[in-house]
């Protein structure tokens, strides 16, 4: 068949009009396309530009770069009003009977009493928001 002065196979068109649902005209357009005889047309071209694009903004960019990350530190802050309400508590134990007392941090204190182990921990709770 000819189709814009070149000689197209028809069992190529067929074979794309059945597999693709197209027209025959798209299909001879396809074929010529394919082969380099024809330059895509201005609505294919803006056509593959879209998917492309599409298919960019749709991914994520995972890129490794050649700097090494620092490993932030953070000092810890110690609260002096939870050290001072623990000592208050770990008086009374002690005044109590309480034995093995022991601070781990600012926050938690451990000890037995009469063959049980106990843990306080203080916890300083965020004011609410306004």
């Amino acid at each position: 068949m000819k189709y814009k002065g070149f000689e197209v196979d028809d069992n190529r068109i067929d074979e794309l009009v059945e597999k693709l649902e197209i027209s025959i005209s798209e299909a001879c357009d396809l074929i010529l396309e394919e082969s380099g005889k024809v330059e895509e047309s201005a609505e294919t071209k803006a056509e593959i530009k879209a998917k492309e694009t599409a298919d960019r903004k749709n991914k994520r960019r995972y890129e490794k770069s050649d700097k090494v990350r620092k490993t932030s530190t953070k000092e810890r802050k110690v609260d002096a009003t939870k050290g001072f309400l623990l000592g208050k508590v770990k008086e009374v134990v002690d005044a109590v009977g309480g034995s093995n007392i022991s601070v781990k941090t600012e926050t938690e204190l451990h000890f037995t009493y009469e063959g049980a182990e106990y843990t306080f921990k203080l916890t300083k709770h965020r004011p609410p928001k306004k």
